[in-house]
């Protein structure tokens, strides 16, 4: 396994070894211990999570405030656009944005850590895309940063088409008036 800082040294584009034939490919997804290594500390992840979505879904930027939740994220079928923002207050990156393209082809996963909000655009026909999470849902603390602020001002894809967002995702606050992190 390969861990590659971003431009946000605490989010990891993790790349695992991939052994493949004329027959298809194998790969270690997960590996406790080494992904230990590569964070620096120990994860403990208490749920995997698997979401499918079509072409033009935004899903993002979520973030629990409370309990919040670590997220490795990777993609089994299809394209993303997965993108984490740092919305901890004290931080030297707060308000930034890093983004990686998730894919079947690539294998590549995205370690997200506490203190970030985060989303995804789905590039291909279909994506399925699964994330295991160092923490339990919980819908109460669940908070939701508006995909478009200006002020964050993530480049997202022009897919030609307009997002489709959910009634949650349409209403999400500025970075301004969001709670953050400390």
């Amino acid at each position: 396994m390969k861990a590659t800082p971003t431009a946000i040294p605490d989010v990891l584009v993790i790349e695992p070894k991939v052994f493949g034939d004329a027959r298809g490919f194998f790969f270690e997804s997960f590996n406790q211990k080494a992904f230990d290594e590569a964070v620096g500390h120990h994860v403990d992840f208490v749920q995997d999570n698997h979401s499918r979505s079509v072409k033009g879904v935004l899903r993002g930027l979520h973030y629990q405030i409370q309990q919040p939740q670590g997220k490795l994220v990777r993609v089994v079928r299809g394209e993303v656009l997965d993108v984490a923002v740092d919305i901890r207050r004290k931080s030297p990156t707060f308000g930034k944005w890093v983004s990686q393209e998730l894919s079947e082809e690539n294998h590549k996963q995205l370690w997200v850590p506490a203190g970030f909000a985060h989303g995804f655009l789905v590039l291909s026909d279909t994506a399925d895309f699964l994330y295991k999470t160092t923490d339990y849902y919980s819908p109460a603390h669940e908070r939701c940063i508006a995909w478009n602020d200006p002020a964050i001002a993530i480049t997202w894809p022009d897919l030609q088409s307009d997002f489709v967002l959910s009634a949650k995702d349409q209403v999400g606050k500025r970075l301004a008036d969001a709670e953050v992190f400390e």
